[in-house]
């Protein structure tokens, strides 16, 4: 039956375009609305907007549906949503969180001199929060009313303005969708006061789900024989698909666009009948214990296979195997046992493969009807559990002959919930795209003057968070055990499971969905990506031997810094608590991922240096290199001056080498790196940067330096280039002695240099926020940075009020900072700060400096003008790896855009 309702049509509308849902846009919009087009529909003015621009999603390292941020919801807004089902509730609340952010100087300089960005969207956040999921049996629903309670969602929360002032529960009104939302109505009025608005069930499903898939990346995966794999859903490529929700029945939609949907087909074989039987016959007390027999059991002992009947024998003639189920508990027919006799762990798996198998192939039926190709799979039933999810893929692949496949959503569950939430009356959607999203890998909850925040949890349905354990608790904690892959007998291709240790999961939650979507500050895509469809920023993937390799880098530097992390905030025992906590949550990263390498989605290398950074930060270490990046600035910055009249007395040509020579020998100073650690007990900086300049003998690994010098000497009555991208890399010599030099250069080229660094600290790093201290300092004996600093807003002119002929006569080109929007050693060029964005659209020259930005990120990756790519190989594996050579190689690759025609 089509479910083409107004207000359907009206959600996704609003969805696609962004607009607010208390009036038409215009007379046009009203007239469509009018004649059969997508309406808007009037809804009351005093109803609290919802800001979905630059929405994350944020989970929890436990958490299976991880939490969806929302950093511009400044309103005050409806904090709950419900998607009532026959079988399980599930609830998404919303929860504030403080976001504080500064203007300065600096920024006020940029808006002039790049004018605003980003549309009419907030460029700075000053309210944000997030959403959360939670699940309960309907069977319980007192626990989901007292959590309600206990948390006041349905009074905007115990954070909201709203219900410190005003606790009253008269006119809330809640948004809800499935059958529960009119069986239940009157018992959420009775208990909390508030009433229930439905939503209808279809178009809640739809709408979730197309928030989902377009809004997340890496929100869908496929998952076949153990193997999974996360896709990327080109927006502009979702529809058609199939949508099959799972829940205590199931439904089968065909989905063509936004509000534009039919329900085609269903089954009342679903999770219900799972769930009913198992419970019947094992004597299981929770859909999830019954899950988790299923993983012990073998179906063989009931179901009647091929082989059975064979002689042990394939049915090849038709494409059927030994091991495939010719009937399910067919054996039980021709057995003098009693339901006594079976172990519940195999009826438990057969019944799960029985349902799963046939749902499976009903849902392909249906997409070969329609001609479709896509089909993703959704509802509790499937919980993330790799039997299900692996019998319903073989299902799919069996009979369409390899031409489909099974997709499934890390939000399975809550597509009903998520609709009913967007439902609230919205704004800011427009902008709600996928590279807006970051996915970060946080423990829990937010530690704040060594306590954590939050109402006891009791037994209420919500976990205790990662970071409550490890901090509370301070004992050793392991990471959870993942299943075994299964192995390829029976419909399906599954053999029975081998436990490892004492410990089985229920669900495969720990090795799909342990993957946050962080909130971060507006992104962009960069620019001046040649391919942004193709870009993957990692040179390096992580398989098992590579992430064996970096499990004891990472693990043998761990001491070291949390040393460094606890010195940074005074070596108090509050410090030394977290910095002990920090090293158990990032081993327990660490073993999870040598467990499942896929465990967080597609993971290389730089996503592996970014999570320790992000542990680092949920343990609340802001810098834990602060000290060290000040000293190691006040003594490079003391020799500067004596570098600078060195490099004047050379000629031209020389001297551009001898700047290049530069930043190559002090990109040396790196405590990423265990090599050069070892470095700084064998001599001071300056002794090091000495002896590292010594070695800088061309030629280098890779050495395309002739061609860069050709281009910068080609033409002196051209300037060679208008604007240059400096991505800076360490504190201390290596901006001090090696890249503050060579922006000097170009500025005196006349070329605006645009210095981009870290928006959070990372290591020893220097941030955006560090530069214009160091820049102010060197700007004392070097007048072209002083010029070019005053005019890029990093300095204050002196002589700003002194009428001056001569200085009016000599304006600079301007030296600027822009920060990256990141707060890692590398950089993902999908997700850029919008200012750098602004930065990068007039630039025609691009210079990536040190291994995480050149070599681990972005070696391969080609722009759409000139790049010039430094870097000192501080690993030997890496050097190996990448080009055949050793530790201290250095690399100086020089992209040209291919439009320049002066080679």
């Amino acid at each position: 039956m089509a479910s083409n309702s107004t207000e359907n049509i009206t959600k996704e509308k609003q969805f696609a375009k962004g607009i607010s849902a208390t009036e038409p846009e215009d007379k046009e919009e009203r007239k469509e609305s009018l004649t059969g087009g997508p309406p808007v529909i009037q809804r009351s003015g005093s109803r609290p907007q919802l800001d979905l621009s630059g929405a994350a999603i944020h989970g929890n390292f436990e958490d299976r549906y991880p939490t969806i941020l929302l950093p511009n919801q400044s309103d005050d807004i409806s904090h709950l949503a419900l998607d009532i089902g026959g079988s399980l509730i599930k609830l998404v609340y919303f929860s504030r969180h403080a976001e504080s952010l500064t203007d300065d100087y600096r920024k006020n300089s940029l808006r002039k001199k790049f004018g605003g960005t980003n549309g009419n969207r907030r460029n700075y956040p000053i309210l944000g929060g997030r959403l959360h999921f939670v699940k309960f049996e309907t069977s319980k629903l007192n626990e989901c009313l007292d959590f309600i309670s206990s948390k006041q969602l349905h009074r905007g929360g115990v954070d909201s303005p709203i219900w410190r002032g005003n606790p009253s529960t008269e006119n809330i009104v809640i948004k809800a969708t499935g059958g529960g939302a009119f069986k239940y109505a009157d018992v959420f009025r009775e208990r909390l006061g508030v009433s229930l608005e439905k939503e209808d069930e279809m178009g809640s499903l739809v709408a979730g789900a197309n928030f989902l898939l377009r809004a997340i990346r890496h929100e869908a995966f496929t998952h076949m024989d153990g193997q999974k794999e996360f896709i990327q859903i080109d927006p502009n490529d979702l529809f058609p698909y199939l949508l099959v929700n799972i829940g205590s029945g199931v439904s089968i939609i065909k989905v063509d666009g936004f509000g534009k949907f039919q329900r085609v087909s269903g089954t009342n074989v679903g999770g219900g009948t799972y769930w009913g039987l198992g419970r019947l016959l094992t004597k299981c007390k929770s859909f999830d214990e019954l899950l988790e027999l299923s993983q012990k059991g073998d179906n063989s002992q009931l179901d009647m296979l091929v082989g059975d009947i064979y002689g042990g024998l394939d049915y090849s003639k038709i494409g059927l195997s030994a091991s495939t189920i010719a009937s399910s508990f067919g054996k039980t027919i021709s057995e003098n046992k009693e339901l006594s006799d079976y172990r519940p762990e195999d009826i438990s798996l057969s019944l799960l493969r029985m349902i799963s198998y046939n749902i499976g192939q009903i849902s392909y039926l249906n997409a070969l009807r329609y001609g479709l190709k896509k089909i993703f799979f959704g509802g509790f039933f499937i919980r993330g559990h790799a039997y299900t999810m692996d019998t319903i893929s073989f299902a799919v692949h069996f009979w369409s002959k390899g031409e489909a496949q099974a997709m499934f959503l890390r939000h399975e569950g809550f597509l009903g919930a998520v609709g009913a939430f967007m439902s609230y009356e919205k704004h800011g959607l427009d902008d709600l795209r996928a590279h807006q999203l970051v996915e970060r890998f946080p423990m829990g909850a937010p530690y704040v003057g060594g306590k954590i925040h939050g109402p006891p949890l009791g037994n209420l349905n919500e976990k205790i968070s990662w970071m409550e354990k490890f901090v509370q608790k301070g004992t050793a904690i392991t990471a959870p055990v993942p299943m075994a892959p299964p192995g390829t007998t029976g419909m399906g291709g599954f053999e029975r499971p081998s436990a490892r240790g004492n410990i089985l999961r229920s669900d495969a939650s720990a090795a799909l969905n342990v993957g946050v979507l962080h909130l971060v500050p507006t992104l962009e895509v960069f620019p001046l990506l040649r391919d942004p469809k193709i870009y993957e920023p990692n040179t390096i993937d992580l398989s098992h031997s590579e992430l064996e390799y970096w499990f004891t880098v990472l693990s043998e530097h761990l001491p070291d810094l949390v040393d460094k992390a606890v010195a940074s905030e005074g070596g108090t025992d509050d410090a030394k608590r977290r910095g002990d906590a920090f090293a158990r949550a990032f081993s327990a990263h660490l073993a999870r991922l040598m467990e499942e390498p896929a465990a967080y989605g597609k993971f290389g290398l730089a996503d592996l240096l970014e999570l320790r950074e992000e542990c680092l930060r949920e343990f609340q270490f802001g810098d834990a290199y602060i000290t060290i990046k000040q000293r190691e600035n006040e003594a490079s910055l003391a020799v500067l001056p004596d570098l600078l009249m060195e490099l004047d007395g050379m000629n031209e040509e020389d001297r551009l080498l001898a700047l290049i020579e530069g930043v190559l020998a002090a990109n040396i100073f790196d405590w990423g790196s265990r090599a050069c650690v070892d470095l700084y007990h064998k001599g001071t900086i300056i002794e090091i940067y000495r002896m590292s300049r010594k070695k800088m003998q061309r030629p280098w690994r890779v050495d395309d330096f002739d061609t860069f010098n050709k281009k910068m000497l080609t033409d002196k009555r051209q300037q060679p280039y208008k604007r240059a991208l400096l991505f800076v890399d360490n504190s201390g010599a290596d901006i001090v002695l090696g890249m503050l030099p060579l922006a000097r250069e170009l500025l005196r080229r006349g070329t605006e240099v645009v210095l981009v660094a870290n928006s959070l600290p990372a290591l020893n790093d220097v941030t955006a926020n560090e530069i214009p201290g160091i820049v102010a300092e060197a700007a004392k004996h070097c007048d072209t940075l002083r010029r070019a600093a005053e005019a890029g807003g990093l300095l204050l002119d002196a002589m700003a009020g002194i009428e001056d002929e001569s200085k009016a006569s000599t304006v600079s080109v301007p030296l600027m900072v822009v920060e990256n929007g990141c707060g890692s050693p590398c950089i993902d060029f999908r997700q850029v700060s919008s200012e750098l964005a602004e930065a990068a659209k007039e630039a025609d020259l691009i210079i990536l400096e040190g291994m995480g930005r050149a070599l681990h990120t972005n070696l391969n990756v080609r722009f759409k003008c000139d790049a010039l790519k430094l870097a000192m190989i501080k690993n030997q594996r890496l050097a190996e790896k990448l080009f055949g050579g050793n530790i201290y190689d250095c690399i100086c690759r020089f992209e040209p855009d291919k439009t320049w025609k002066w080679l």
